[in-house]
């Protein structure tokens, strides 16, 4: 019997190349696909299917919160790039995983795993047990509460670590995460630059790049460069140098009194 499937990525190239793996492999059909979670949420609630591929850490709304509004809840085959995820989300056999990028052996192995689920004895009990993980996963992967305008706190295993803000020389995304630099120390921080740009505005940070948002406190020298745009040497231990794109170094100037 063909199952029917769904995918949500926010990539819209692992989105692509995952359908495409799957109408190699045969005996799936994907009824639709979305980059945006609550596009996907709306989609799924009007017409359940019976798995769905579903990558974990989203803007918005991250996998596991998805999965936790959805009622019934389809079975699941996470897609992530980050063994971390892995580690803590395939607690019971209802769930699979595929670490980007995916391979078709890999998926082969997941497809056989979730023919087995399907026709196993006892399902309620597996989807019982998937249910109650899920809820738990989805408030442990939850954005934390926020926290005093002063400082932002990096989750670091089962602890929450707090952040002194006048620490923090800039903030960065790299690999669908964002980082808090200290010094010569990188903390996971779980805000967008974006997010941040907006909580922090007003606290003495500016964004100078696309992935970037730098604390103009903590500028030692700026150096101008090729292209319109200009390198700030920062005021920490390795001097680090960060790029200011063209646009914004107008801006940087005059947030830093200079004409």
């Amino acid at each position: 019997m063909t199952l029917r499937a769904y995918i949500v990525d926010d990539e819209p190239l692992a989105l692509r190349r995952l359908g495409r793996l799957l109408k190699a492999a045969g005996g799936v059909e994907v009824v639709g696909s979305a980059t945006d979670p609550g596009a996907a949420l709306k989609a799924l609630s009007a017409e359940p299917v019976d798995v769905l591929f579903l990558d974990i850490q989203m803007p918005g709304m991250n996998g596991f919160e998805l999965l936790a509004k959805l009622d019934p809840q389809p079975l699941v085959i996470f897609t992530t790039a980050h063994d971390r995820y892995a580690l803590r989300a395939f607690e019971v056999n209802s769930i699979d995983y595929l670490l980007k990028p995916v391979e078709p052996p890999h998926l082969d192995r997941a497809l056989r795993k979730l023919a087995q689920l399907r026709d196993m004895a006892g399902p309620l009990t597996a989807r019982a047990q998937f249910q109650s993980l899920v809820s738990r996963l989805a408030r442990e992967f939850a954005p934390p509460p926020r926290e005093s305008a002063e400082r932002i706190c990096s989750r670091q295993g089962d602890r929450i670590v707090f952040i002194e803000l006048d620490e923090v020389t800039h903030f960065y995304s790299k690999d669908k995460l964002t980082f808090a630099a200290t010094g010569s120390k990188k903390d996971v921080v779980d805000y967008t630059i974006s997010e941040l740009e907006e909580k922090l505005d007003s606290k003495g940070f500016l964004r100078v790049h696309r992935a970037t948002l730098l604390n103009l406190s903590l500028v030692g020298e700026l150096h101008r460069w090729f292209g319109g745009r200009m390198i700030v040497r920062l005021k920490d231990k390795e001097r680090t140098e960060l790029t200011v794109a063209r646009d914004q170094v107008k801006t940087l100037k005059e947030r830093l009194g200079l004409r």
